[in-house]
């Protein structure tokens, strides 16, 4: 449960499950979104969010994207003041968050996190052309 995770005790975290069509958009270009839309240097923590339930990670489904995925960090990494702290590990197992979870944005947009966090990363993936405008 979101409470369970909220603990930082049950070695989960708080992840987004990304299906993608890669004849329309690359592994690589989908991960250039991902260093640009959070902070991959801060160890354990997102904004406000601090645990390691927020850590920053990447979870290949394949060695194809793990080699992709390492490959990326090396790209980036000159691009931040900092180290890149995201770590790559197995996607041994995904929850679905609960039902008050899902569609969080659309069923919240007004909400001051919504408005301030994420309101802002969907317009950057609408100007990136990930998502259509």
């Amino acid at each position: 449960t979101y409470e369970i995770v909220c603990t930082g005790k049950s070695g989960h975290a708080e992840v987004v499950l990304v299906e993608f069509d890669p004849d329309k958009l690359s592994f690589d270009k989908l991960l250039g979104t991902f260093w640009t839309l959070h902070d991959p240097t801060t160890l354990n923590r997102q904004g406000n969010d601090v645990g390691t339930q927020y850590r920053s990670t990447i979870m290949p489904h394949d060695e194809e994207q793990k080699r992709i995925a390492i490959e990326s960090i090396v790209k980036w990494e000159e691009k931040f003041d900092s180290p890149i702290t995201t770590i790559i590990e197995p996607i041994n197992v995904f929850y679905e968050a609960e039902e008050n979870h899902q569609d969080y944005f659309r069923l919240n947009s007004t909400a001051p996190y919504c408005t301030f966090s994420i309101e802002p990363k969907l317009k950057k993936l609408k100007d990136d052309n990930v998502l259509p405008k």
